[in-house]
């Protein structure tokens, strides 16, 4: 697994549920009449002494509205609609009136408050049900004051473990192709939109990223030695191998879930098929054995079956086929072309991009090909969909704009945002989120 990149020692201050919240999720996410939780989150309050760490009242405050917003899940009662002053504030259920948080509209408060000795960084959370007047979650964490964001973050799991019954995917990142010029790099991004890292530096066409299980190491083709071979990089370390440079195509796609297979398109043999590269022993096994193109290979998460994509039906569409390559059935029958498949993490779905009025959009679709649902309707469209690893969100490439980027959508399509772009790169293509990363 990915070293966690942060020391702080966490200690439970508070954590309980009261009799009436116990177990209890608030609100379906998933439900089509799901609305975002109304949340008041007033500046924190300096615990300590007064002094330079005074600006951290309103930084802690921003930064969890921030990401709490980007979840899709909440709504940020703005500060001016605050009737209790900020400053000096309690933040203990005994010092609020929560009427006064009630009456705005916000059914949720979180109240904080700091410390800082010069060295050490003290915060505790709290989150609120403003109805009942009730505490619901509670922490507290210390550590170097470089450490405050991943302090706002571990909070930001708590409430949605509170709210939603399960965690954010704050520690995970999202790797990409971006383009400059007439090459391409692999790049890493948080999934706030923060720290992007470029993990290439080849001045060639570099594509088709595919994070391993365990978030260690990346796949992707290269054409930095002539042939689009492919890959495999430790981003940690650097280190960089070839794992397949026939002559020809050599693309990457999904990881076996034991991290010891990779599925591979290959062209060496004329057309395009698919086949299992077994990393430990280097043994190539071949899936598909048709005159048609076969391409776009995805396992399922329990390893028992592959989606592909395959012109064997006359246009590019999805199918289905056991691990072994056999019993293959054909899923997508709506729309002209139809690719890039991809699992949901409870196997249950598929995306994947269809041909819609003359562009792409995202589609999901049942293992089986019932409940069709289209995601995207925007100018410029959607392609190459990646699921988070709670199946809550998705990411894609969109041209919306003219320009193409990278977004993310709620699973019900809700929801969109843009990753914000890195200088001097033009385009973003091929997006691949990666499992929890231990990143805080």
């Amino acid at each position: 697994m990915m070293r966690k990149t942060t020391s702080f020692l966490i200690f439970l201050l508070i954590f309980w549920w009261s009799s009436a919240a116990c177990g209890k999720v608030y609100i379906d996410i998933n439900s089509p009449g799901f609305q975002k939780f109304p949340v008041a989150i007033p500046e924190f309050k300096n615990l300590g002494k007064a002094g330079a760490e005074d600006n951290l009242s309103a930084w802690f405050a921003d930064q969890l509205s921030r990401s709490l917003k980007i979840t899709g899940f909440f709504n940020i009662i703005s500060k001016d609609a605050f009737l209790e002053n900020q400053a000096g504030a309690g933040i203990t259920a005994g010092e609020i009136d929560f009427s006064d948080w009630s009456g705005i509209g916000s059914d949720f408060l979180v109240k904080g408050g700091f410390s800082y000795d010069g060295k050490k960084l003290a915060v505790e959370f709290r989150l609120f049900d403003t109805i009942e007047g009730k505490l619901i979650a509670g922490k507290k964490y210390w550590g170097k004051p470089e450490e405050k964001k991943a302090m706002v973050l571990k909070f930001a799991d708590e409430i949605l473990i509170a709210l939603t019954g399960g965690t954010g995917v704050f520690d995970t990142k999202i790797a990409f192709a971006g383009r400059k010029d007439n090459s391409s790099e692999i790049y890493t991004i948080n999934f706030d939109g923060s720290d992007p890292v470029k993990i290439t530096a080849y001045n060639s066409l570099t594509l088709l990223p595919h994070w391993s299980p365990d978030g260690s190491e990346i796949s992707f083709t290269s054409y930095k030695d002539g042939n689009p071979d492919c890959y495999i990089t430790n981003p940690a370390s650097g280190k960089t191998k070839k794992i397949s440079s026939f002559r020809g195509l050599n693309l990457p796609s999904s990881w076996s879930s034991d991290g010891r297979k990779i599925l591979l398109v290959l062209s060496k043999d004329g057309n395009e098929n698919i086949y299992i590269k077994h990393l430990d022993s280097g043994k190539l096994q071949r899936l598909t054995n048709d005159r048609a193109i076969d391409v776009s290979p995805a396992w399922s998460p329990d390893g028992r079956k592959i989606a592909f994509v395959s012109n064997r039906s006359g246009s590019p569409q999805i199918f289905i086929m056991d691990s072994e390559g056999k019993n293959i059935r054909r899923l997508t029958f709506e729309g002209s072309y139809n690719s890039s498949p991809c699992w949901s993490p409870d196997g249950t779905r598929i995306a994947y991009e269809g041909s819609s009025n003359g562009r792409f959009q995202i589609f999901s679709i049942g293992e089986n090909g019932d409940n069709l649902l289209q995601l995207t309707f925007k100018a410029g469209g959607g392609e190459s969909p990646s699921w988070s690893p709670d199946g809550r969100y998705l990411v894609f490439s969109s041209k919306r704009g003219g320009r193409e980027r990278i977004y993310v959508i709620n699973s019900n399509g809700l929801n969109p945002r843009v990753l914000p772009g890195i200088r001097g790169v033009k385009s973003f293509k091929s997006p691949s989120w990666s499992q929890h990363l231990n990143l805080y």
